[in-house]
């Protein structure tokens, strides 16, 4: 199905190291590695920490050993460009588990459940960026302005992401009043309690959708949004269909495990909005480069190595002062309570002093 997508060997930029062997061998690893996420969901649980960091680490060893053979197989400037796309890729899905943890806890799905709810959104964020990935690849091909398109969405979703960051607005979700729950509602009845896995059951004579059903919608939704800006911030790294495929994949393979791994560190990572609204505007910036040094090759553009070492640097950053802020948020509300529970003594010891 997704090959249908995807740009072939004929299509592609002459660029592109994507020939019909390597999609296909890509394509079917990464269904198979679905496949097993799907058996291991099959049977509801909520997963140990242990468990969690065992198949984060392994979705994260994939990619990198991939990324390794790239480097051998086709050379130090496409291997550069994998690793840091997919360094973006997967701080901008780090991102998303936020918005993941509002709906989940919105939605009040139980933990057990998790699981197949969070693989049925990256399912379908992977099916959208491949759908988005092909819309790119044939509008850098036709269109010389593309670059600069994308490069003003990453810029409005960059200063819409660092006014979010800095507003330290409430993220809650009103379930009833999402688009996609007000329109499933609106044609098919959905029951008030979870079934196991089930999507849909027979009640009453009639065919109901469950909670996961809608909850599994609303997912999707998000992940609209979310390929507008990753696939757009991908081809800011590297104009190789392939690899800004691979990237988005891989990304988003691990995510099943990460959130339960992550679920707690998020709420410490207080500075994440901020790095992210950086990467992106600079990616954006860099991008419109790209496009004005096409119209006009005096202008500079921003290689490959240089953009890794910002994104890594503002990670850094952001991810140590962040834990920074939360060690001190801490430590105040520490002596916040102990501030408190003193204050009821002070008479006592007076009382008993007179």
């Amino acid at each position: 199905m997704l090959t249908t997508l995807l740009p072939s060997a004929a299509s592609a930029p002459p660029s592109s190291i994507g020939t019909p062997t390597l999609w296909t061998v890509t394509i079917l690893g990464i269904v198979a590695l679905f496949a097993i996420d799907f058996v291991i969901t099959r049977r509801p649980h909520d997963p140990s920490m242990r468990e969690a960091v065992g198949w984060s680490a392994f979705y994260i060893a994939i990619p990198l050993a991939f990324g390794a053979w790239l480097w051998s197989q086709y050379g130090s400037q496409q291997g550069l460009e994998y690793y840091t796309g997919y360094l973006v890729e997967k701080s901008l899905s780090v991102d998303n588990l936020f918005v993941f943890i509002i709906l989940l806890s919105a939605f009040a799905v139980p933990r057990e459940l998790r699981q197949r709810v969070l693989l049925i959104g990256v399912a379908g964020a992977l099916v959208l960026r491949g759908i988005f990935i092909a819309l790119g690849a044939q509008m850098i091909a036709s269109f010389s302005w593309t670059f600069l398109l994308f490069g003003a969405i990453l810029l409005v979703t960059a200063i819409k992401v660092g006014r979010d960051a800095l507003s330290h607005a409430d993220h809650s979700i009103d379930v009833s009043n999402l688009r996609s729950v007000k329109l499933i509602r609106r044609f098919h009845p959905v029951t008030d309690d979870y079934d196991g896995t089930h999507l849909a059951v027979r009640r009453e004579g009639r065919r109901m959708l469950t909670p996961l059903a809608v909850v599994a919608v609303a997912i999707l939704g998000t992940d609209i949004v979310f390929a507008i800006d990753s696939v757009p911030a991908v081809y800011g790294i590297t104009g190789d269909p392939y690899l800004v495929f691979a990237t988005n994949a891989f990304a988003l393979l691990g995510l099943r495990a990460l959130y339960f791994v992550l679920e707690n560190a998020l709420s410490s990572l207080v500075h994440l909005g901020h790095g992210l609204a950086l990467i992106l505007a600079f990616i954006g910036v860099k991008l419109v480069l790209h496009w004005a040094h096409t119209v006009w090759s005096a202008v500079p553009e921003i290689p490959t190595l240089a953009s890794l070492g910002v994104i890594v640097g503002i990670l850094a950053v952001v991810t140590a002062t962040s834990l920074v802020a939360k060690r001190r948020a801490d430590a105040s509300e520490a002596s916040a309570d102990e501030s408190t529970d003193a204050s009821p003594d002070a008479p006592a010891d007076e009382s008993v002093t007179s």
